[in-house]
């Protein structure tokens, strides 16, 4: 792909907010909710550098696709879509009205790592716990995308709280319970944060979400742009259960399906209950670096937003497994395939903002 171009962490450790207030991993006053929690609106972004995206077919493309993305979450919650004014008229031509465009500049479109990551105060305000993004280690232009989150909290006026990280949210999977789950590879990396070993990173990122254990697996340096990301892989459905998306004849030769399978038995060894999704067999897009990941949804106010792959058996199985994660939602399956010809999914191009 294109962006491919049981361990406990430290019990608490201290990061600095803005104001000036220690957070303490554990005890923080924040916490971010799951996914699965109410939605006060979901962000989008626009993809617009012909940097990263050259080629202006395919730049229309991946646009739809991230159009029809928000399009079938605005029939469940509000939507906003971030772009600078100048790509306004042009996108309006492919979105739903329901659709609310903010005058907040781009990049591209993976708002799970750019975006803001909310959190939820005792008192039910809200904050950004911030992890700064640096497009996945300085491999991509992010002159807008870094300055994302920080334009949103002005806007709407709530308060940013540093995390201390350098990093993105799709780097860490959280239950909104207390439990958190990532690869090493995105995070104790000297592209994002040199100098901090893996249990203050841990720490960091305890502090982050106000959880109190994370569970680390050693995930793959160097063959993506974003260092192996969890959500491509494993995702929370409730607390201490997880959705895993592993191919049914795994490649021993293959970095990513030995470390996918590493990271099944060390949740396994960790007491975490997995639900397996298998892989689609055939897909419309045959390239090997194409992202088929069943398991980077994205859940939304009484629905579920995945992708589908033209496989019907798969496609069928991964309906099915969402539905049963999710009852009572309406499982929603769209053709994303520019995404996956990216390196990505829907839950990279969406982020929540919770009720």
């Amino acid at each position: 792909m294109q962006r491919r171009n049981v361990l406990k962490g430290a019990a608490a450790g201290m990061v600095m907010g803005m104001t000036g207030a220690p957070v303490l991993a554990g005890q923080t006053a924040f916490v971010v909710p799951p996914e699965e929690a109410k939605h006060q609106r979901s962000f989008l972004q626009w993809p617009v550098s012909t940097k990263v995206h050259p080629d202006p077919v395919f730049r229309d493309m991946i646009q739809q696709t991230i159009a029809d993305i928000a399009n079938r979450i605005s029939a469940f919650e509000p939507v906003t879509l971030l772009m600078a004014a100048e790509h306004q008229a042009a996108a309006r031509k492919k979105l739903s009205g329901a659709v609310e465009i903010w005058d907040i500049a781009t990049d591209d479109l993976w708002c799970r790592d750019a975006g803001p990551l909310f959190a939820k105060c005792a008192d039910g305000s809200l904050v950004i716990s911030h992890i700064q993004f640096n497009g996945w280690g300085g491999k991509q232009v992010h002159g807008n995308d870094g300055k994302i989150a920080a334009a949103i909290a002005a806007r709407l006026g709530v308060e940013v709280i540093a995390s201390g990280l350098v990093g993105e949210a799709g780097g860490v999977e959280h239950d909104g319970h207390g439990l958190l789950v990532a690869h090493e590879s995105s995070w104790v990396n000297g592209n994002r944060n040199p100098g901090l070993s893996r249990d203050e990173i841990g720490a960091r990122l305890l502090a982050a979400f106000g959880a109190e254990r994370i569970i680390w697996t050693p995930g793959v340096k160097g063959l993506d742009i974003t260092d192996y990301h969890i959500d491509s892989l494993a995702r929370f459905t409730g607390p201490g259960r997880m959705l895993i998306n592993l191919p049914d004849d795994p490649d021993p030769d293959d970095p990513f399906h030995a470390a996918a399978l590493e990271t099944r038995d060390r949740l396994e060894a960790a007491g975490v209950g997995l639900e397996v999704i298998p892989e689609p067999a055939v897909r419309r897009v045959e390239a090997e670096d194409f992202v088929a990941s069943y398991a980077n949804y994205y859940v939304c106010n009484d629905a579920v937003i995945a992708a589908e792959f033209g496989d019907a058996a798969a496609d069928a199985l991964a309906r099915e497994a969402l539905l049963r994660a999710y009852p009572g939602r309406e499982v929603v399956m769209l053709n994303v395939d520019p995404l996956g010809e990216t390196g990505g999914g829907i839950h990279c191009a969406t982020q929540q903002m919770p009720a």
